[in-house]
């Protein structure tokens, strides 16, 4: 099985915390998750705060479990409260429903893993998990 390799997620990181410098964001985390939710790298930037880790982590846990991204969960949310409510009973509290969760898809569709960006506004933490999957060659799905 394909995945996301360990060259791919550094990549992604890197320039995921470059498109928040060129934005001029607040100090962001980022995390890469595998297509089984189990964290393949993570940064967090000077300046971040230091929980800022289960943020990230539960938005790309969220987006892979689901096989949606943050966007879309927050959106089912909305529409759904209950059923996003017992999803995060499913899975122990672990997942954050908003943007910044991006799931990963290779070249032929297939979900590869997710992103989790967090530090700034939702939307602009899933400008910067876009840019970072884009840059290595990966799909995103917001």
């Amino acid at each position: 099985m394909a995945g996301i390799s360990l060259s791919e997620a550094r990549g992604i990181i890197g320039a995921a915390l470059e498109k928040g410098r060129a934005l001029a964001l607040k100090p962001l985390s980022v995390v890469v998750l595998d297509a089984g939710g189990h964290v393949q790298a993570f940064v967090r930037e000077d300046g971040a705060a230091p929980g800022r880790f289960a943020i990230a982590q539960a938005k790309a846990y969220g987006a892979v479990m689901l096989g949606m991204g943050g966007t879309a969960q927050m959106a089912r949310a909305e529409a759904q409260g209950y059923f996003m409510a017992a999803v995060n009973g499913v899975y122990g509290g672990q997942v954050v429903p908003v943007p910044g969760g991006v799931l990963v898809r290779d070249s032929t569709g297939t979900v590869i893993g997710a992103v989790g960006v967090t530090g700034d506004t939702s939307d602009n933490d899933a400008i910067a998990a876009l840019a970072g999957i884009e840059a290595v060659g990966l799909q995103g799905e917001a």
